[in-house]
């Protein structure tokens, strides 16, 4: 009687252990979505970065054609402006337009940094993003690592800070193409009208002057 009841108990008392295939399988599956959220952060990261050279690079197109225009019209035509009175008024368009797309050019690519500072209450919140050059800047060494370090403990706010930092990039990226496209919009529209304001003062105001 006593074999049986041992028997009856061992099935349920005995904790089996899982073979080591399948405790490796199981740490591999917990892995794979902190690897894939790594990969995540990175890959936008590096979007976000990549985009942002690329407006650069477009303002940089802009800020150069106009400088050259502006040049031109500064070292040429306006020179012989007592000559060519009727070119006053398109000159001066195509100057302005010139202008105003540098104007938004130039904002694009203008760097805004923060304070600089943070606050112990943003850390215990958990809102302040450590990994933005512009919101440390002034602070102190011994404080910074302190925090970083709370940060890298921390999981939950490590990722919002990688949250965070992702989305004021995004932030950043839609302003700037924002003042990107009015500067193309401005040369484009408004090149073409101060071209047609040239053709129509040297085909018409020209004979006139000349009367």
């Amino acid at each position: 009687m006593e074999t049986n009841n041992k028997s009856a108990e061992t099935p349920q008392g005995v904790v089996t252990e899982k073979p080591p295939k399948e405790g490796k399988k199981e740490k591999e599956k917990e892995d794979r979505p902190t690897k894939g959220i790594e990969t995540l952060f990175r890959v936008t990261s590096n979007n976000s970065q990549q985009l942002s050279n690329q407006a650069d690079a477009k303002a940089n197109i802009l800020i150069t054609v106009n400088s050259i225009i502006i040049s031109v019209l500064l070292g040429t035509i306006i020179k012989g402006m007592e000559s060519n009175s009727y070119l006053i008024i398109p000159s001066l368009m195509l100057l302005v337009v010139c202008l105003i797309t540098i104007v938004f050019s130039i904002l694009s690519t203008r760097p805004h940094v923060p304070k600089g500072i943070y606050t112990q209450c943003e850390i215990d919140a958990k809102k302040a993003n450590l990994l933005f050059f512009g919101n440390f800047y002034r602070m102190s060494f011994d404080v910074y690592a302190e925090d970083m370090l709370q940060l890298m403990d921390d999981r939950d706010f490590l990722y919002r800070s990688l949250i965070r930092d992702v989305f004021s990039q995004g932030r950043v990226l839609g302003k700037k193409y924002k003042l990107l496209k009015i500067a193309y919009d401005v040369f484009m529209f408004c090149l073409i009208i101060s071209v047609i304001a040239f053709v129509i003062a040297s085909t018409l105001l020209s004979s006139n002057y000349y009367i």
